[in-house]
């Protein structure tokens, strides 16, 4: 418990902020499209990156610069894309109703977190290098850490997901997801541009 608690309390701090990754699985909690689905890839992916991390590609990737710098650009051409869509999403009403939202196929649901996820440099500076850092400080007893920090993930998504998708009943007005919408826009936005001025 001495390391479990730790990692999962750490893992839990980074995640809980609202992200593109996170702004997603909400908003397809809401829609009740693939939530399972979904919020199982965030979790397996931060798992699968946390254990990276604990076994040593932090420091790898610490060494290579110009492959954050890939993933930067390319993350802010993507971000920049999507809140792109989620203002041209917010401008419609056919499709805005929590109970009649436009169905989109397993393929493009998972390509679309797979993207925001991977696509995100923060995602690999939070679990590979600063948990697989603070982890790796406890010595021997760093898979510990690592599986706290495991299970945050797990318990943040399908809270998120599943929280969401039982809210959703008490969200059908078109109003809402143009708001809704118009926040993940914002939120796309902004952390494209914060990617830009970064300094890794």
């Amino acid at each position: 418990m001495f390391a479990f608690l730790p990692g999962f309390f750490t893992g839990l701090s980074l995640i809980i902020a609202i992200g593109a990754q996170n702004a997603f699985v909400i908003r397809q909690g809401l829609s009740k499209q693939h939530v399972v689905l979904v919020v199982s890839i965030c979790a397996v992916i931060d798992a699968s990156l946390i254990a990276l991390g604990i076994g040593g590609l932090g420091a790898i990737i610490s060494s290579l610069p110009w492959l954050l710098e890939i993933i930067r650009w390319v993350g802010v051409a993507y971000l920049t894309w999507f809140g792109i869509k989620s203002i041209i999403s917010a401008t419609k009403t056919q499709t805005l109703d929590a109970s009649g939202v436009e169905s989109k196929s397993v393929a493009k649901v998972a390509t679309t977190v797979l993207a925001l996820t991977l696509l995100n440099p923060h995602v690999y500076l939070d679990t590979v290098i600063f948990v697989g850092g603070i982890g790796n400080t406890f010595g021997d007893n760093r898979w510990y850490f690592a599986f706290g920090a495991m299970l945050a993930s797990v318990v943040w998504f399908f809270s998120i997901g599943y929280g969401a998708k039982a809210a959703s009943r008490f969200m059908a007005k078109p109003v809402f997801w143009k708001v809704l919408d118009s926040i993940i826009a914002a939120i796309m936005f902004t952390l494209a541009i914060s990617l830009v001025f970064f300094k890794f």
